[in-house]
């Protein structure tokens, strides 16, 4: 059974920067596409970023409102998957998810098959 846990998140003032992090278990981090999500109060859950499968180049996905701004890794031997955030706004306020994809094509929130608890993001003006 895949297990993802976040950590991370916190508080930070407008443009400063956090690293998240997601530790896979059960699981090889690079055995499936993997990616990030937020949801903010009163909104629907997100996708901020996505990387593929070594089988796709690893190829990565960037919402248009962070790109430029987040970077989505992984790191092998740790077995974890990351999100570099940098230039950090208040509309960046969110839970984030780490999230993992049945398939190669897999993208939305609901073909989504396995999810982290989520970390709090909070970016103040």
């Amino acid at each position: 059974q895949v297990q993802l846990v976040e950590s991370g998140g916190g508080l930070v003032q407008t443009g400063g920067s956090l690293r998240l992090s997601c530790v896979v278990s059960g699981r090889t981090v690079t055995a499936q596409p993997m990616g990030w999500f937020r949801q903010a109060p009163g909104k629907e859950r997100q996708l901020v970023a996505r990387i593929s499968t070594s089988e796709f180049s690893n190829s990565q996905f960037y919402a248009s409102a962070v790109k430029g701004r987040f970077t989505i890794s992984r790191d092998n031997a740790k077995n974890t998957l990351y999100l570099q955030m940098t230039g950090l706004k208040p509309e960046d306020t969110a839970v984030y998810y780490c999230a993992t994809f049945p398939s190669p094509g897999a993208a939305s929130a609901s073909a989504v098959d396995t999810w982290g608890q989520g970390t709090q993001v909070s970016v103040s003006s």
